[in-house]
């Protein structure tokens, strides 16, 4: 981690936020066909699609703030290194897909929230499972700035993934919980 420099974990960042911006411009530009890749829950020839629904957006507003969450959250977990942020993202796009698929409504569900979300929880819920200064100083921030982020796993709006949501953020407390052993110092 040490050898690892900050100027590699931004690009991996941004990298991964232009990536999102030109899928989301060449889905307006194929006028929404990109929406497709969608988890359509329980439906079999959809559960590949755990792993493109993160990069599609249903609008340019949901898109931006999803960036802004992945650009916070994001940088958490950077902090443990690129190669822990790129498995805890793995981890939570996997099994957060994998409970959208499983129990969530018949709708294509698309978007990073369930990510985002994913990593929300994890940052906070590191500071339960790897007890150290800096993680319970990340926690607490994080509840104070974006604690409200809580009110995003319920039912609000049916046009809101409440379950990739949820899902997420089950899926960061797994990830936290399953990573004890790789702490910030």
């Amino acid at each position: 981690m040490a050898s690892e420099s900050i100027v590699a974990r931004v690009k991996l960042l941004f990298s991964l936020c232009m990536f999102l911006i030109l899928v989301h411009a060449a889905n307006v530009f194929l006028q929404g066909y990109l929406l497709q890749f969608g988890i359509l829950p329980r439906e079999p020839t959809s559960l590949p699609f755990i792993f493109t629904t993160v990069f599609i957006h249903g609008s340019w507003a949901h898109l931006f703030n999803n960036l802004f969450g992945l650009v916070i959250f994001g940088s958490l977990c950077l902090l443990r290194g690129r190669r822990y942020f790129i498995n805890a993202s793995l981890f939570i796009i996997v099994v957060g897909g994998l409970l959208v698929w499983a129990f969530g409504r018949p709708a294509i569900h698309i978007g990073a929230s369930g990510w985002i979300f994913g990593l929300w929880s994890l940052s906070i819920a590191l500071a339960w499972y790897q007890k150290s200064f800096i993680n319970f100083a990340i926690a607490v921030l994080v509840l104070f700035f974006y604690g409200g982020m809580i009110y995003g796993v319920l039912p609000a709006d049916k046009a809101i993934s409440f379950e990739a949501h949820l899902a997420g953020a089950f899926a960061g407390i797994l990830c936290a919980a399953n990573s004890r052993t790789r702490k910030i110092r």
